[in-house]
């Protein structure tokens, strides 16, 4: 598990201890505009999801972590999804509490995830799409050497607003 430890966090497997942490962030409707969410997810629901984690990778084509620090605290949760293993490719989001942003937790994930994709699931790139108003996050996966390779315009409406949507590309293995 040393693979999935940093100096100030770890990841980890979701527990079913984590359905009130799920429950709230997917709830959240602060995080509905970075996903495809537009009404609640009932615990119901959430416990089916939790129930399917146990699933093999190459089945489900996720892993989704929790961001832990080391006082055992749920403070985000990074995923990756879509995953492509006949073209070794995967979509990667990340998300870090409200309280707990800006001290580096985000980036230390970033950092095990790569180092999990690129030597543990043989993967040769990770994708993510950004809002092109999330600045933080732009200049998150900017820092880790992600590369702009695209903006699609206009790509999501949410607010009453439409926003433009960057697609970031990292090559892992080279």
């Amino acid at each position: 598990m040393n693979s999935f430890k940093g100096n100030k966090i770890y990841l980890r497997a979701l527990e079913p201890a984590d359905i009130d942490y799920i429950f709230s962030v997917e709830n959240n409707e602060n995080y509905w505009n970075v996903s495809d969410s537009q009404l609640p997810f009932s615990k119901f629901v959430l416990k089916d999801y939790l129930n399917n984690t146990n699933k093999d990778i190459y089945e489900i084509k996720q892993v989704r972590l929790v961001i832990s620090n080391f006082n055992d605290t749920a403070i985000g949760m990074i995923d990756l999804f879509d995953i492509d293993f006949k073209n070794k490719r995967a979509c990667i989001g990340v998300i870090i509490n409200d309280n707990e942003q800006n001290k580096g937790y985000a980036s230390e994930a970033l950092d095990l995830i790569l180092n999990y994709s690129a030597n543990h699931l043989s993967l040769n790139q990770l994708y993510c799409n950004i809002l092109n108003d999330n600045k933080i996050s732009l200049k998150l996966f900017l820092n880790k050497k992600f590369k702009i390779v695209g903006v699609k315009k206009k790509w999501v409406y949410f607010n009453n607003k439409f926003y433009d949507e960057i697609l970031l590309q990292r090559l892992i293995c080279t």
